[in-house]
C-alpha cells in the first residue's frame, strides 16, 4: 500500500490539491470547437453550456487558477455521466476521460457532500464492488420477486415519491434466477489456441451468472483454456469513475494479485465499464513503486470478449439463428476503448442473423454505473430516449456487452409498454455454438 494523501493544506489557493489535479497541458488541448456538443447527454437534455464537456473543461481551469470548488462546479461535473462520447467526437484528441476522473478524485477529497449524498454513496460502495456481499442478497431478492411484493411496491408509487434513489434501485434489480457456478479452470475444446484468464466481475458475477458460464463456454469452444481465480474480486471500476481513488487503487493490486501466478497470455473481461478500468490501470498505479510494473504489464494483457474473439478467428461452428438484432454499443467499449466493429463482425458471422443499427448510438443510455442510481431522472429521460430508438428498430433481440446497459434498457423498454429479448453478445454466440434455438433469446428479459 503506498502511504495515505496528505490531508489538504488550507493555505491551498483554487480548487483543486497538489495531488494530480487536472492536466493543464490536456487542458490546453481544447479549442472549444464545439464538436462534442451534439454527442453530450447532458447537453442535449438541458443545452446548458456548463454541462457540456467544455463547459466542464471551463470550469476546471477556473479551479487551476484559484476559483474555489464551489456547489455549483460539482453539480456540473456530478451530471456528467462519463459515457466519452465527446472523446470520440474531438478532433483536437483532448483526454477527457482523464480529467474527468482526475477532478473527480479532487471533489472526493476537497468537497463536503450532503448527509444525504454521503448516505447515498456509503450504501452504493457498501454494496456493489463487494461481489461476496452481492451474492448474499440473491435469496432475499429471489424471494421478495417470486412472492410479488416488488411488483406490488413499484404499482404503489410510493418508493417513487419518499425515496426516488431507491426506487431506481429496485427497478434496475433484474429477475434473479439460478446461479452457475464456475471451476477455476475450464478446459480448450480441441487444439489449444490460448490460455486466458477471466474475470467474473461483481453485478455480472452476481446478478449475471448466465454470462460469465456462456463466455466461459464460448472461449473453450475457440480452443481457450480458461482460468478463473476464485480470489479475484472489484475491479475498481466504480471506485475510480467516481473519485474513490485509494479504494480503486487497492482494488486492482488485488486484482493484479489475483492473475500474476495464473500463467494468462489474456486477461478476458465482458463488462464494458470493468473492461476500460483494466486497461487504465498502468495510470491508475502509476505513482506506486511495487505495482507500477505490474501494472503495465497486466493492462497489456486486457482484452474484451469480443477483441479476443475478433483476433482469434472462430473455428466453432455456428449453427443457424433465424432473428434480427439491435447492437448497443456500451459506451465503455465503444467510446472508451474504441471497440465497435469486432462485436458486429462476430454476430455478422452467426448464419441467419440480421443486424440493425440503433439511431443516435452514440448516446448513452442513461446507465453509465451508478449514475441512474445517483442521478435517476436525467438517467430516466436518457433511458426513455434510447428505448424509443430501439424499439424502432423492429428487432427481435437487442444485444450489448455491459450488465448495466442491459438492466437501464430493459426498465426503460419494460415502462413504455413493449417485449423485446435482451442477451449478452457471448450469450448469442453460445447459444449459436450451441445449437440453441432462437425462441430462448427472443423471450429472454432481464
Amino acid at each position: 500500500m503506498t502511504d495515505s494523501l496528505p490531508a489538504r493544506d488550507i493555505r491551498d489557493l483554487g480548487a483543486f490539491d497538489e495531488h494530480h489535479p487536472p492536466d493543464q497541458e490536456l487542458l490546453d488541448d481544447c479549442v472549444h470547437c464545439g464538436f462534442c456538443l451534439p454527442t453530450c447527454p447532458t447537453y442535449l437534455l438541458w443545452g446548458e453550456e456548463m454541462d457540456s464537456p467544455r463547459g466542464r473543461l471551463y470550469l476546471m481551469k477556473e479551479g487551476l487558477e484559484g476559483e474555489p470548488m464551489s456547489d455549483s462546479m460539482v453539480q456540473h461535473w456530478d451530471s456528467c455521466l462519463g459515457c466519452m462520447s465527446c472523446v470520440t467526437a474531438c478532433p483536437s484528441g483532448v483526454k477527457y476521460d482523464t480529467l474527468i476522473e482526475q477532478t473527480r478524485a479532487q471533489v472526493e477529497r476537497n468537497h463536503t457532500r450532503t448527509p444525504k449524498e454521503k448516505a447515498l454513496r456509503t450504501l452504493i460502495f457498501s454494496i456493489f464492488p463487494h461481489p461476496k456481499r452481492l451474492r448474499a442478497m440473491r435469496g432475499m431478492l429471489k424471494m421478495v420477486q417470486r412472492s410479488g411484493l416488488d411488483r406490488r411496491l413499484r404499482e404503489t408509487g410510493l418508493l417513487d415519491r419518499m425515496a426516488p434513489h431507491l426506487a431506481a434501485m429496485e427497478r434496475l434489480t433484474p429477475t434473479i434466477t439460478d446461479a452457475e457456478p464456475l471451476p477455476e479452470h475450464v478446459a480448450a475444446a480441441g487444439e489449444r489456441r490460448a490460455v486466458v484468464g477471466m474475470l467474473t466481475g461483481c453485478v455480472q458475477g452476481a446478478f449475471f451468472p448466465g454470462v460469465n458460464a456462456a463466455t466461459a463456454r464460448v472461449l473453450a469452444a475457440e480452443g481457450c483454456d480458461v482460468v478463473i481465480p476464485a480470489d479475484q474480486g472489484c475491479c475498481g471500476a466504480l471506485s475510480v469513475h467516481n473519485g474513490r481513488e485509494q479504494e480503486a487503487q487497492a482494488y486492482a493490486r488485488r486484482i493484479i494479485d489475483a492473475f500474476d501466478d495464473a500463467g494468462v497470455e489474456h486477461i478476458v473481461i465482458n463488462a464494458a465499464g470493468c473492461g476500460s478500468t483494466l486497461k487504465d490501470y498502468a495510470r491508475l498505479l502509476a505513482d506506486d513503486p511495487a505495482y507500477a510494473a505490474k501494472a503495465e504489464a497486466f493492462e497489456a494483457k486486457v482484452r474484451d470478449i469480443a477483441e479476443i474473439l475478433d483476433e482469434l478467428g472462430p473455428v466453432a461452428e455456428r449453427h443457424r439463428l433465424e432473428m434480427s438484432v439491435a447492437y448497443h454499443d456500451a459506451c465503455h467499449l465503444a467510446h472508451a476503448q474504441g471497440v465497435r466493429s469486432q462485436p458486429r463482425a462476430l454476430l455478422a458471422g452467426i448464419p441467419g442473423v440480421e443486424l440493425r443499427e440503433i439511431a443516435e448510438g452514440e448516446i448513452c443510455c442513461g446507465s453509465a454505473g451508478i449514475y441512474n442510481i445517483l442521478n435517476p431522472e436525467p438517467a430516466r429521460e436518457l433511458g426513455e430516449r434510447k428505448a424509443r430508438n430501439i424499439v424502432a428498430t423492429g428487432a427481435d433481440v437487442l444485444v450489448t456487452a455491459n450488465p448495466g446497459c442491459l438492466l437501464q434498457v430493459a426498465s426503460a423498454i419494460t415502462a413504455q409498454g413493449h417485449q423485446l429479448g435482451m442477451a449478452h453478445l457471448v450469450e448469442v454466440l453460445d447459444a449459436s455454438i450451441s445449437g440453441a434455438s432462437p425462441e430462448a433469446l427472443r423471450n429472454r428479459t432481464i
